[in-house]
Formats: C-alpha cells, sequence, structure tokens
C-alpha cells in the first residue's frame, strides 16, 4: 500500500481537500527531467488560493501555470461526478503535448486504489472520459455542449496570429461555462489590441479601482519578474547602464518596491540575452508587458527605437503653430485622423481619433470643434489617394469635393505608392526620425503602430508578405500618408523655433 492509500484510510478529510490532493497524488516532470510529486510554487499557490470565476492571468515565464490547471481540470474530472473541463492551447503540438505530458502522464501515476476506482472507459489523442461521467478536452477549439472548468493557454498568441480563432473562443467556448463556473485565461502579453489585452486592461482598471467583480468581470492575476524570488543574481561585475537604472527607479515609483543589487542585475543579464523581448517575457508591470514589440509587427524595430528615445510621453498643443491631418478612410470599418504639428525641427503628434460608421460630416465637426477649443491654426489636412475615386449614390463626385463642401480648405491628396512595401519602408524610415508622441492624446493611434502587423500563414508557419488588415490598419495607413506625403517648409522661423525649445525637447 502506497502512503498516499495509507493516508487515504487514515484520513479521508486530507481526501477531500482538492489542494492536498494536488499536492501529494499528481506527478510531474520537473525541469531536471526527473518525474516527482507535484509541489506548488509560491504563485501556483496565491493563484489558486485567490480564484475567481473568470480568471485572467498576465504572466512571465516559468511560473508553471499550465501544469497546474492541467492537474486541477484532471483532479475535477477525477473526483466530481459528471464534470466536464476543456483546455484549449493556441496549436495542435501543445495541444498534444498537454494531454499526452500533463493530463494523462499525472493520471497514470495516480494511486492504484484512485484509478481502479475511476477508470477510463474512452481515450482519444485529445479526450478521456472517466467511469464516474467525468470527460476532459483538450483541443485548439471547443464548441457545442457545457463545460464547468475551461482553461485557454497563451490566448495573446491565438488572438495575434488567429483572430478568427481567438472570435471563436469567445463566443463559442466561454458562452459553454455557465456563470459561475471556472474559466482560466493565461498568457504573456503579445501586443497592444485583441480580446486578450482589452480584458487585460479592463480588469486592470477593476484592480486599481478596488471593484468589487461579479461572476461575469476577469479577475487579473498578474505576476511581475521581480516577485520572484528565484529572479537574484550576484551583483559583482555586473554594469548597471544609465537607461537601465532609470528603468528600476520609474518601476520603484510605479509599483512602491524597492529593488536589490541581487534583482537588478539579474534583470540586466536577462536582458542582454533577451533583448527587445525581456518586457514581453519578464514584465515589470501590466502596461510593459503590452507595450513590447512583438513577432510579425511591421513598426516593430521603429517603435522600440522610439520608445528607447524616450519620445512618447507629454506633448502638449502649441499654440500659434498650424496643425496638420492624416487620414485614412475607412469603407465600412474605422475612419482614422492624426493631428500633427511641426515644431522647430520635429514632429509632434499631439491628437489622433477614429470612429466607425460615420460620414466625413461627423469627421469635419469633430475637427471643428477641436479646432475652436484650442483655438487651433488648421495646415494642411493629407488624405490618401482614393479621396479622388468616385463614389456611387452621390451628389458630389469623391470624396475631397466632400471635404471641400463641408469647408475644409489646403487638401492635400497624397499620391498612391506603386506597391505597399514601398510606403512601409517609407514608413519606417519616418517614423525613427524627429517624431515625438503624447501618449495621452494618441494612445490608441500608438496602438496602431505597435499591432499592425503581417498574416500568419498556418499552413506554412510563417508571417505572410502582405500586412494583416485589422483594427490596427487604418491609423497604420494614416501615419503612412505623412511618410509618403508630407514635405516641411523649411524657414529662419522654423528653425528659431526649434532653437527657443527647453533642451529636454532636443
Amino acid at each position: 500500500m502506497t502512503e498516499a492509500e495509507t493516508l487515504q484510510e487514515l484520513r479521508p478529510d486530507l481526501w477531500g481537500d482538492p489542494w492536498w490532493r494536488m499536492s501529494n497524488l499528481y506527478h510531474i516532470v520537473n525541469e531536471n527531467n526527473q518525474v516527482t510529486v507535484f509541489e506548488p510554487n509560491p504563485e501556483q499557490d496565491n493563484l489558486y488560493h485567490n480564484l475567481h470565476q473568470r480568471n485572467l492571468i498576465l504572466k512571465a515565464r516559468q511560473l508553471g501555470f499550465t501544469t497546474l490547471i492541467c492537474l486541477f481540470a484532471l483532479d475535477q474530472c477525477v473526483f466530481v461526478d459528471n464534470f466536464s473541463a476543456g483546455i484549449i492551447a493556441h496549436n495542435r503540438e501543445d495541444a498534444e503535448k498537454f494531454f499526452r505530458t500533463k493530463v494523462m502522464f499525472a493520471y497514470d501515476r495516480l494511486p492504484e486504489s484512485v484509478r481502479q476506482t475511476v477508470k477510463v472507459v474512452k481515450r482519444t489523442e485529445s479526450q478521456v472520459t472517466f467511469s464516474n461521467g467525468s470527460t476532459l478536452y483538450v483541443s485548439t477549439s471547443f464548441r457545442g455542449g457545457t463545460l464547468q472548468l475551461l482553461h485557454v493557454s497563451e490566448f495573446g498568441k491565438i488572438c495575434r496570429k488567429y483572430p478568427e480563432k481567438a472570435k471563436e473562443i469567445v463566443t463559442g467556448a466561454l458562452e459553454s461555462v455557465a456563470a459561475g463556473n471556472l474559466v482560466f485565461i493565461e498568457s504573456t502579453a503579445e501586443g497592444m489590441g485583441g480580446y486578450f489585452h482589452d480584458y487585460t486592461m479592463d480588469a486592470l482598471r477593476l484592480d486599481r479601482e478596488q471593484a468589487q467583480l461579479s461572476m461575469l468581470d476577469w479577475k487579473l492575476h498578474f505576476y511581475p519578474w521581480y516577485a520572484k524570488k528565484a529572479y537574484q543574481l550576484d551583483p559583482h561585475g555586473v554594469v548597471v547602464s544609465d537607461k537601465q537604472a532609470q528603468y528600476f527607479r520609474e518601476l520603484e515609483a510605479k509599483t512602491g518596491i524597492t529593488l536589490t543589487p541581487e534583482q537588478k542585475a539579474w534583470w540586466v543579464k536577462k536582458k542582454a540575452t533577451l533583448l527587445n523581448d525581456m518586457g514581453r517575457e519578464y514584465p515589470g508591470t501590466p502596461e510593459e508587458a503590452f507595450e513590447q514589440a512583438i513577432d510579425g509587427a511591421v513598426y516593430a524595430e521603429q517603435m522600440t527605437r522610439v520608445r528607447e528615445l524616450g519620445r512618447i510621453g507629454s506633448v502638449p498643443f502649441q499654440a500659434g503653430i498650424e496643425v496638420n491631418t492624416f487620414w485614412d478612410f475607412g469603407v465600412g470599418d474605422a475612419n482614422a485622423i492624426w493631428l500633427h504639428q511641426r515644431v522647430g525641427l520635429q514632429n509632434h503628434w499631439i491628437r489622433y481619433m477614429e470612429d466607425h460608421g460615420k460620414g466625413l460630416d461627423f469627421y469635419w465637426r469633430w475637427l471643428k470643434l477641436w479646432s475652436d477649443e484650442h483655438h487651433a491654426i488648421w495646415g494642411k489636412h493629407y488624405v490618401p489617394h482614393d479621396a479622388n475615386a468616385s463614389l456611387q449614390g452621390e451628389q458630389v463626385t469623391n470624396r475631397r469635393e466632400i471635404l471641400e463642401k463641408l469647408g475644409m480648405r489646403n487638401i492635400e491628396v497624397v499620391p498612391r505608392v506603386q506597391a505597399l512595401d514601398i510606403g512601409i519602408d517609407l514608413t519606417r524610415r519616418a517614423l525613427v526620425s524627429d517624431n515625438w508622441f503624447d501618449k495621452q492624446g494618441c494612445d490608441k493611434g500608438i496602438q496602431c503602430l505597435d499591432s499592425y502587423q503581417y498574416e500568419w500563414d498556418a499552413k506554412l508557419g510563417r508571417w505572410k508578405a502582405e500586412p494583416l488588415h485589422n483594427w490596427a490598419s487604418h491609423g497604420s495607413d494614416a501615419w503612412r500618408q505623412f511618410a509618403q506625403g508630407y514635405k516641411p517648409a523649411a524657414s529662419s522661423e522654423s528653425i528659431n523655433n526649434f532653437k527657443n525649445r527647453p533642451r529636454s525637447w532636443r
């Protein structure tokens, strides 16, 4: 008789405790490739004892949440009759791996008495049904039926690479879990935009407001790199640059923590390996996790450089300097506009706006209200080449004429480039020139530039040559009009304005 079976007879109260069962009955393969009894780490312990109905886990690497949730799903299926659990992985390989190396590996090593009591009656590559009527599914999607527990692994990756699959999970799998049952979504951040980003930002707002959560609200579980005790290194000989020291000061100010020299040394050395992926893999704050460049992002290198230069912050409107606008017309979706000022030799991006399903009169009224409020002087309005395209069913022939009839003057139609990749290359060059973005006024537009990405080819397992048309396209295309069509007027006045700017802006 095993120790666990002996305990079953001597202490039946322990066997009724799921946390005790998970900490004593299940085996895993640890990081040293050894088979051992599962021993929860502090982060896993924290998650389990702070569960909500809907749990959103923004994580750093190597914290073992997938293992924990797989074991919890298995435990509920074994010890609760007629329990249904679903685990969704972001690709088939991971789904098969979860099922084989986490779920069934743990079940096959349960005490004999448990396996004889709750037997496997059906087993495929992605599903196991037990004699007590419980079933556990592991797949890349789930629709139909009812679940008492759902786990979606790496949802951020799914949202980025497979937006249609993400939508199917939201409209299908999440809807299969009745209110009051358990949902786990866990992922590293994969750029701004998409369901995972939006859910996380909403949950973060509720957390900071200390709001009382309903059964349909997401509870954020965030695990920053500095909370992991193992993430320390002997600081002897580790050089912390001025920029890195600034990051540590800002992180301490935002979080109220005090970093040790050992923590700083670990971060510096890990950063040297991961480079621009550090914030995504080991974030210090939720916002930092999503601000990092993502694989497949068209302007990843350039936006990283913009941040490294500190060019996203407070960029206020400057009275007396002309305001230019740069447009992209949405046909059935978003219409995007950037507001820009040329201040000395710098390009200041002071505001971004977009909306859906509105006529051009709506956007011109918005711009007029904004200009009246700020006593702004309009410069030029840069619109894409299709402003001259004929519109069916209109008394006027094209969008340019509509805007002129509304009262817009100084309209500049930006010529079409021969190929999109030429426009993208121009935009890349322009982004790393003297561009400064107001973080608050241009937040959504910055997200567009960060998240504009190439389309993923699932069949070939690589990024396609063409960008994906999604929510980030119009904001990015509007900014591209700047790269393709804007030519600043050099004047002694503008040069003098630059010389008179505070040194911190140069």
